[in-house]
């Protein structure tokens, strides 16, 4: 083993930053038996450090390029060219070019070989880089050799190369390039095998594409490849394209594309025996790895060779549980209108609140519904609570259960009916509510007495205890919320307005009716949050000193309020609305994301727009006129019942159902409001804990705790001591989960099943999703993916990924809402039936597809946008 150049058997992923991802993994495939990999060397980074570090011109050149964005283009393709040219012109260095020649001594000297890039930053779990660097075929002797080392090394500053890097945050300068120098073999054919589906996930799929000649074409899209999937050994799938075209290597260096002859364009490239072959290979080298992997391979005289292996990095991770049978689960995240990653500390904290288990994976999280898909009744339930709270949900566990290859009907004896029953019963039959309004209002008084004695006790809690008690009071918390009265007044609601719009389009023609009759329902605390902020802007509005200053606000903005006219005024009114709804924020199910108590400054580009937007006392005036809005509707509805047979009687029923609407509707918030509210007392608590750790040189700041769960938090303050590179590890984790795409459903098999809208009457072009609010409107498109940019005028639509509760205070200032997650009853469905907003909800690639400032029109009866 030379110091500048290592052959691949003595390469591993231990040399990761001699050798870089592929000479890494070239290495340890070398090491894995039976797997045919051709002879090779890397020439390591050490060889590339020597000309470029003392080499000035290239460092000045660097300096100009770090500052560059990754929508600089011109400036780098201009800098890159320059920065190539200096590489490519240094000449190798004489030591290496003796390693070199050392090892080629070992081959005949006409034999021909690949020069590939390899660097540090590449084929890692969390950053694919594929394609980023140049790969050179069929170079034969060492001049060549060397010429093209110098190119693989200039590769590393293609104007792909380095965008790439400023969009993943990887700087340049830490990158290295190592080079690898790899035996070629002149295949018959060659592709690529994924040991898991690239497209749904599935983990028990193995994907084979494969074309005749080299693998290059293919990976270039020059040429058409077959594909073939595998599962459980058996062929399952092929599709064989006509193949017009290959590329072949030149027996004196160089490639040239062929024609394929036309009788055997549409041969398949593969036998089914040499399909099976290649699936044995693959599940090898993931066994190796332990994880899916991205396999290049070419097949010369019968016999299979690997060129390289890299994990998939684009698999959503499946959820970690701990049996081998099949699972079905569906999101959290779609459901709590929450899909970003959450850090340790939330999911931890989030499944201890949970009614039933929560399974983590890509930082999100995910129930099983495994059981309740195995009982007809437990299909039945699901169904019907996914149909108002995520209907793509619904469309997709319907696939899974009309595919019957995941989840089985068990027969009668084995189905768990009680349990079935029972969770049937709680959601589907709550006991039926009087229609009485002091119902609502006495779980609320309940829930706040709660609340305060918690405040009261936790004052005494550290150490460990706090943790011990924290754990008794999530218990508390759940009896609360799951009490049979609490849930009963949610579903009262929700079942008396799903009456009403199926009783109203069969006896009167009229959709959605329910919409109108939930306007300005009473103890909605979510959609009182939205007036109060109008309240904090009366109160602003008549100081023209105090709105100017707001408008250059800063994370500290607090400080210098009270010297301003009307300053004092105004932070009253911040103060007092921070005391009522300080512990909200946008994400809120996630403890560690940081609470309007935390950083108030989020609130000041809402009541701007408020100030801006609207007359002094609006809020009541909306009140008001969403009350006016809901009588008329009912005495509207009366009449026109009243004409018909039995009239009366169907009068009298609607009548009793308007009464639950009004009476439990504004209930179905208070449960989040309580956990969000407790969750907050926690979390002064726990950063009260952190503040000793970091005092005591454990941690080095309080957020650190965040990337800890719950149990280990714990057991940091009752040990006093932490390894630190956790906490790095778990912050590279946080960035990789964050760039994920969560799926609404998955299964243990690590399938995305996806669901759609099974609707065919729409206008052309119209972009479908959930009908939540009735109403069509017209108006300006502002998306906005996160609060604090929110900049909107009074008739702006509202284009989100989602909503929680804390974007209420924005829902005053616009007339309509397009969300990409949703359903029926969740918090944006639910507060812009109250404002009386037309909304669609569960729009996919809303956000993508709507262009900022464009006109739309929302049809909220109907379920769908069109851009005018």
């Amino acid at each position: 083993m030379g110091y500048y150049v290592i052959g691949f058997q003595d390469a591993d992923i231990s040399k990761l930053a001699l050798v870089g991802g592929k000479g890494a993994n070239l290495g340890e495939l070398s090491g894995i038996g039976e797997i045919e990999v051709p002879d090779g060397f890397c020439i390591t980074t050490e060889a590339y450090k020597i000309i470029t570090e003392n080499n000035l011109e290239f460092s000045d050149l660097l300096s100009q390029l770090s500052h560059a964005k990754a929508d600089d283009r011109g400036i780098i393709n201009e800098i890159s060219a320059k920065i190539r040219a200096v590489v490519e012109t240094v000449p190798v260095p004489e030591a290496v070019a003796e390693e070199v020649a050392c090892y080629l001594s070992k081959f005949d000297e006409n034999t021909a070989f690949a020069v590939r890039s390899s660097a540090t930053a590449e084929d890692l779990p969390t950053a694919s880089f594929a394609g980023q660097q140049d790969t050179y075929l069929n170079i034969i002797g060492k001049t060549a050799i060397l010429k093209h080392i110098n190119k693989c090394w200039a590769s590393l500053f293609t104007d792909r190369a380095v965008t790439y890097r400023i969009q993943n945050g990887f700087d340049h300068r830490k990158v290295q390039l190592a080079v690898v120098v790899q035996q070629m073999v002149f295949p018959h054919a060659s592709g690529i095998l994924f040991t898991a589906d690239p497209v749904n996930g599935n983990r028990k799929i193995i994907s084979v594409d494969a074309g005749f000649g080299l693998g290059e074409a293919l990976v270039s899209g020059l040429v058409n490849a077959d594909n073939y999937k595998v599962r459980d050994g058996s062929v399952v799938d092929k599709k064989i394209p006509a193949k017009k075209l290959a590329v072949y290597a030149l027996k004196d260096g160089g490639t040239e594309e062929q024609s394929i002859e036309s009788e055997l364009q549409h041969d398949q490239v593969l036998t089914d025996r040499q399909i099976l072959q290649l699936n044995t290979i693959g599940r090898k080298i993931e066994k190796h790895f332990n994880n899916p992997q991205d396999i290049e391979w070419c097949l010369a005289n019968d016999t299979f060779y690997i060129v390289q292996s890299r994990p998939i990095t684009t698999l959503y991770p499946v959820p970690e549980i701990n049996d081998v049978g099949n699972h079905v689960f569906i999101s959290v995240g779609h459901q709590q209108m929450m899909t970003d990653a959450m850090k340790p500390l939330g999911l931890s904290l989030w499944q201890l609140t949970a009614a039933r288990p929560m399974y983590k994976a890509g930082g999100r999280l995910f129930v099983d519904v495994t059981d309740s898909l195995a009982s007809a009744t437990g299909r039945a339930t699901l169904l019907k609570a996914m149909a108002q709270h995520d209907p793509l949900i619904k469309d997709a566990v319907t696939t899974i259960i009309e595919r019957g290859d995941v989840v089985k009907v068990l027969p009668e004896e084995q189905q768990d009916t009680v349990k079935s029953k029972q969770v049937a019963a709680t959601w589907a039959q709550p006991p039926q509510l009087a229609n009485d309004p002091a119902i609502a209002a006495e779980l609320i008084r309940s829930s706040q007495s709660s609340l305060a004695t918690l405040k009261q006790t936790i004052q005494a809690k550290s150490g460990t205890d706090l943790f011990d008690f924290i754990l008794e009071d999530l218990q508390e918390m759940r009896k609360e919320l799951f009490a049979p009265q609490s849930i009963a007044a949610i579903m009262t609601g929700m079942n008396a307005a799903l009456w009403i719009n199926e009783k109203m389009q069969e006896w009167l023609g009229e959709k959605n009716a329910a919409d109108i009759l939930s306007q300005s329902v009473a103890n909605n605390i979510t959609s009182e949050m939205g007036l109060e902020l109008l309240d904090v802007a009366d109160v602003i509005r008549p100081y023209p000193e105090v709105i100017n200053y707001l408008q250059h606000a800063k994370d500290d903005f607090f400080n210098d309020l009270v010297m301003l006219n009307g300053g004092q005024e105004s932070l009253a009114a911040i103060n007092s609305y921070l005391d009522k709804y300080g512990m909200r924020c946008a994400g809120e199910i996630d403890i560690t994301k940081a609470r309007w108590m935390e950083k108030p400054v989020t609130l000041v580009p809402m009541i701007l727009n408020n100030i801006k937007n609207f007359e002094p006392d609006s809020g009541k005036q909306k009140f008001e006129q969403g009350m006016q809005g809901a009588l008329k509707k009912e005495q509207e509805l009366m009449g026109r019942l009243k004409q018909l047979p039995d009239g009366e009687q169907k009068a009298e029923e609607t009548k009793q159902m308007i009464g639950l609407i009004r009476n439990f509707a504004g209930y179905r918030e208070y449960p989040k409001y309580s956990i969000v509210s407790r969750l907050w007392v926690y979390k002064k608590a726990l950063l009260k804990q952190a503040e000793l750790l970091v005092q005591a040189g454990i941690i080095l700041q309080e957020e650190d705790i965040y990337y800890l769960s719950f149990e280990e938090f714990r057991e940091v303050i009752s040990v006093g001591k932490l390894d630190y590179e956790l906490i790095h590890q778990r912050k590279i984790e946080q960035q990789l989960h964050e760039k994920l795409n969560p799926p609404r459903v998955i299964t243990s098999d690590g399938e995305i099943i996806s669901g759609k809208y099974n609707r065919e009457d729409f206008p052309v072009g119209a972009m479908v999703g959930l009908a939540v609010s009735a109403g069509v409107i017209e108006g300006r498109a502002r998306v906005i993916l996160n609060m604090e940019n929110a900049d909107l005028e009074e008739g702006d639509i509202l284009i989100t990924t989602f909503t929680d509760p804390s974007w209420t205070p924005l829902f005053v200032s616009i007339k309509g809402l397009v969300t990409e997650v949703g359903g029926l009853m969740t918090h944006g469905a639910v507060i812009a039936r109250e404002y009386g907003l037309p909304a669609v909800v569960g729009v996919e690639d809303a956000t993508k597809l709507i262009k900022d400032g464009q006109r739309i029109r929302v049809n909220g009866t109907d379920g769908f946008v069109e851009i005018l």
